[in-house]
């Protein structure tokens, strides 16, 4: 089988100074617990149809979570950040699979089961354009660790804040389920969405804070296998926790949108018939203070974004070097490291149009200037990575999951194994 070798291009050391009030008790008092993220997702606004669209009434769903850190406390944030209304949450919970049944993904062990509450409340709205965050709760969790979450809306939602892309099947059923030990009530089982859950936070002794990767499918992991955490993130995360003292491990948190592109809003149409939605989300200078700024212990941010741009929008070279720069600098600005990734093959995907001699010169041209750009943090060459060296344009084989984009699980972890740890600045 071919392999292929990593070149990650360091730039400019990283200048860490605050992080921003995200993590200001990682650093400043390194004697007393702090809170890490160990787990995120992105959300976009629900669709213009469909279950995103109509969203939840009297029923509940519960959704599977993997974590990247441990430690002794938890707490969790519900976004309704893109919602049209005010949300009422009846009732949320939190617990570990039953590992002993036959749908361990649905089915919780009681004894671990968690009432959440939130200002001392089981019961919470969440305002329109709002966020929660629920209150501590006791339940020691581990590095790696699946935790379900289970919440309940007695009333109408209107359209959902969501992920679309969660590479895992959620549990939908009628009527309050936050307490059933068994998922036979979960009568809809889509292998998609995360539903107003955006972010799981541990308390931990120390943290070195948590790397964002701020991506799009590549990073979302679409056609990685569904509920077995095979995106490239969840391999990095595995090395890091394989590296490093327990202390010393940062989580790292997955900020990737499919779809999403740098200068263009997922409702924009794109090439081969693409007809845009704003599962999406905003281009993604609109989603740095929600979706990067915002996260828990931030400390590096690694930007893999503008291969959308070229094929579904036919950007130029500058314009997506313009806006990687502008990410850069802000990110560099909040005191991050920050590093970013050049863009992969993709030659043979979708309809005609899609990928085109002049967009594959586009392609090029982005990489030929990351590599030799010194003002990042350090350059993760992933194209490097993942393209086949007989026809660079395309796939390594071995590497693609088959529609010619996005790599499958042996290239996620490819992908992960390059990375040079020591760029990351932690």
């Amino acid at each position: 089988m071919a392999t292929a070798t990593a070149l990650l291009v360091t730039a400019t050391p990283a200048v860490v100074a605050s992080a921003g009030p995200s993590a200001d008790t990682n650093r400043d008092d390194r004697s007393r617990d702090v809170w890490a993220g160990t787990w995120a997702a992105a959300v976009t606004r629900g669709n213009s149809a469909g279950l995103t669209n109509t969203g939840l009434n009297n029923q509940s769903v519960r959704m599977v979570v993997h974590t990247t850190v441990g430690g002794d406390r938890l707490r969790i944030r519900l976004s309704n950040i893109f919602g049209e209304q005010a949300v009422k949450l009846g009732r949320a919970t939190v617990a570990m699979p039953n590992t002993g049944t036959p749908d361990d993904l649905s089915d919780i062990d009681t004894t671990s089961l968690r009432e959440l509450t939130f200002g001392g409340s089981t019961t919470v709205t969440m305002n329109r354009g709002g966020e929660l965050l629920s209150d501590p709760v006791d339940l020691p969790v581990g590095e790696q660790q699946d935790l379900v979450v289970t919440l309940h809306f007695p009333t109408s939602t209107g359209p959902v804040t969501f992920h679309g892309q969660s590479r895992q099947t959620t549990y939908i059923g009628a009527t309050d389920l936050t307490g059933a030990a068994g998922g036979a009530g979960f009568t809809l089982r889509p292998n998609c969405c995360w539903f107003f859950l955006s972010g799981v936070d541990v308390e931990r002794r120390r943290s070195p804070g948590a790397v964002v990767v701020l991506g799009d499918s590549i990073g979302d992991g679409n056609a990685s296998t569904v509920n077995a955490n095979k995106r490239w993130p969840d391999f990095l995360a595995d090395r890091l926790i394989d590296t490093r003292s327990e202390v010393r491990t940062p989580g790292v948190l997955n900020a990737s949108l499919a779809g999403n592109r740098l200068n263009h809003e997922g409702t924009e149409s794109g090439a081969g018939g693409f007809p845009g939605y704003h599962e999406l989300g905003p281009n993604a200078l609109a989603r740095l203070n929600e979706d990067v700024f915002a996260q828990t212990g931030a400390r590096t941010v690694v930007t893999h974004l503008g291969i959308n741009d070229i094929w579904m929008s036919g950007d130029s070279a500058e314009s997506i070097i313009a806006s990687l720069r502008q990410i850069n600098q802000q990110v560099q600005q909040r005191g991050l490291t920050s590093l970013v990734a050049t863009l992969t093959p993709y030659e043979g995907h979708g309809a005609e149009g899609v990928w085109t001699p002049e967009k594959e010169a586009t392609r090029q041209a982005v990489n030929a200037y990351l590599r030799s750009s010194t003002e990042f943090d350090g350059v993760l060459d992933f194209d490097r990575v993942l393209r086949d060296p007989a026809q660079p344009s395309r796939l390594l084989p071995a590497y693609d999951s088959g529609d010619h984009i996005h790599p499958n699980d042996l290239g996620n972890k490819a992908m992960a194994d390059a990375v040079n740890l020591r760029l990351l600045g932690l």
